[in-house]
């Protein structure tokens, strides 16, 4: 009875899910036509005019008694006149005021530590043994999870979580988060220009350090920005954040002309380290390592000369309604010893594979050729509808759409997943894969590293698409798709991290890395303290 009831709710679901797939391509397609209609309009309107004017003149004498015979037919009829003039101002108005003010992104800048932060596996691991007050399993459990996590010899860590006994204290987490914020903002203002009270928007994300002042007020502070700047301070909302602050920019740049956005993107290690043994929650430090960037938003028309990328869609996918699951596989808690950290459920994977099937439901519309398109909505009718057992879920080929794809480096698992189901090449995960390996997972930032990474290669032409995808608690997978103004030639050692390294990348990184550790001696201290500025 019991796996009877489950059939039908299974049922259910499924037809919920295909009602959902239907509405949001009905949706996305209508928004299509409606803005091919405005866009059109001018045109329509034109030719209205023409065919009124030929009837009226059916049989004009000349070409030039035709002002002379509109000015007649106006005198005569006044009222129609006056109607049709306000008409064409009013369809005017609707149609410049609908138009969406174009996002340029007018450059970015990644934040690289010096080489004081640089630690090994093998270092990472002794150190954070003793350190911490973890068993020997939870040592070797961080080991074996780190030789699997695509991690490489050379991320960064905070002087914090270098030193013996570990500084987990406010004030240091303050001057890691302010190195990484401050050394990215002064390489992006530097690179592009502008000056900080030409910015009417700022935007600082960072999802588990929340201090007060907010990090907004900290960088209206540090730069002197004016009174009437439009801030907004983003925390608690993961690695999936930084799209979330794209798009909270591209919304408030609707409304504040010729201006620019800031923004940051960026997460705290110092505080945020796990010096427990719970297993699910010590997954984070195998992964998380320290990293920032800024973008510099512009909905001034002038500045699309010199913006690298212009906003094409973004689409946000919120599954926190639709199980417990979904909204708790990613949560901040306390273990049984009070140990506060992140906890990692195993349903992760699967939970953030129906995120991405519901963003790219949404997304697909916006992008794909209608032969995709048609495709996709056959199979999901073949499944959902017709029962079809043996008939598979069919994932469009977003590659002839997109040309490049930056995917959240959450960590090896999560890379492989995506380029499965997305059928994407070696070459397409490259960017993700690498910033994985030399940067670590640098939470919402880790899209700007992986564009960076495709800039630094040589590899945006004028016209390409970039998709970016990350994933984050509650649960939410978020898109933005840029498209390319320009061939990005000249890349600033100011602004991109990877000038230092990008000769000797990509590197191939197996599946399973081993590497030895000796828990019994102890790491050397840091050499030096971060200057907060970027090596070269």
């Amino acid at each position: 009875m019991a796996s009877h009831h489950q059939h039908h709710r299974s049922i259910a679901m499924d037809r919920t899910e295909l009602f959902r797939t239907v509405r949001h391509a009905t949706l996305n397609h209508a928004r299509q036509l409606y803005h091919r209609l405005l866009s059109r309009l001018p045109h329509l309107l034109a030719v209205t005019l023409l065919v009124a004017a030929a009837q009226l003149f059916s049989a004009p004498p000349s070409l030039a008694s035709a002002p002379r015979a509109l000015l007649l037919w106006a005198r005569a009829n006044a009222f129609l006149a006056a109607a049709a003039c306000l008409g064409f101002l009013a369809a005017a108005y609707a149609y410049a005021s609908s138009r969406p003010r174009p996002v340029y992104l007018v450059d970015l800048a990644g934040y690289k530590p010096g080489r004081a932060h640089e630690a090994t596996r093998a270092e990472s691991i002794r150190h954070f043994a003793v350190a911490g007050r973890f068993t020997d399993e939870s040592v070797a459990f961080q080991a074996r999870m780190l030789e699997r996590a695509g991690v490489g010899e050379a991320t960064h860590f905070p002087a914090s979580l270098l030193t013996n006994p570990v500084d987990m204290s406010l004030q240091a987490a303050r001057e890691e988060s302010e190195a990484v914020i401050f050394g990215a903002v002064d390489g992006l203002l530097a690179s592009t220009g502008v000056r900080a009270e030409h910015i009417g928007v700022v935007i600082v994300n960072s999802s588990l350090f929340c201090p007060t002042p907010s990090f907004t007020s900290v960088v209206v502070s540090r730069y002197g920005m004016r009174h009437d700047v439009v801030s907004h301070n983003l925390s608690g909302m993961g690695c999936s954040a930084g799209i979330i602050a794209i798009d909270l920019a591209k919304r408030l740049l609707q409304v504040h002309r010729d201006t620019y956005a800031l923004v940051v993107s960026t997460e705290n290690i110092t505080l945020n380290a796990y010096l427990g043994n719970h297993r699910p929650m010590l997954v984070t430090n195998t992964l998380f390592r320290m990293g920032g960037a800024a973008v510099l938003l512009s909905n001034r028309r002038a500045d699309r000369r010199v913006a690298k990328y212009q906003l094409v869609h973004t689409v946000r996918t919120h599954r926190g309604g639709a199980s417990d699951r979904s909204y708790g596989c990613v949560t901040q808690e306390e273990d049984g010893e009070g140990n506060v950290g992140v906890s990692l459920s195993k349903e992760l994977m699967s939970v953030a594979g129906e995120a991405l099937r519901t963003n790219i439901t949404t997304l697909g519309p916006l992008v794909l050729p209608l032969s995709e398109q048609l495709r996709f909505l056959a199979a999901v009718l073949l499944r959902r509808v017709l029962q079809r057992a043996g008939a598979k879920p069919y994932v469009p080929d977003f590659k002839l759409a997109l040309e490049h794809f930056c995917i959240h480096a959450g960590g090896r698992g999560v890379l492989d997943e995506l380029e499965r189901s997305l059928g994407l090449s070696a070459w397409h995960m490259e960017p993700s894969r690498m910033t994985l390996y030399r940067f670590g997972n640098t939470s919402s930032s880790s899209l700007w590293y992986e564009l960076a990474y495709c800039e630094a290669k040589g590899r945006i032409k004028k016209g390409d698409r970039v998709w970016q995808i990350a994933f984050g608690s509650g649960f939410k997978c978020n898109s933005a798709v840029w498209k390319a103004l320009r061939t990005v030639e000249e890349v600033r050692e100011t602004t991109n991290p990877w000038l230092a390294d990008i000769d000797q990348l990509p590197v191939h990184v197996p599946k399973v890395a081993p590497f030895t550790y000796d828990v019994d001696k102890a790491p050397a201290p840091p050499s030096s303290k971060d200057d907060g500025h970027h090596d070269a």
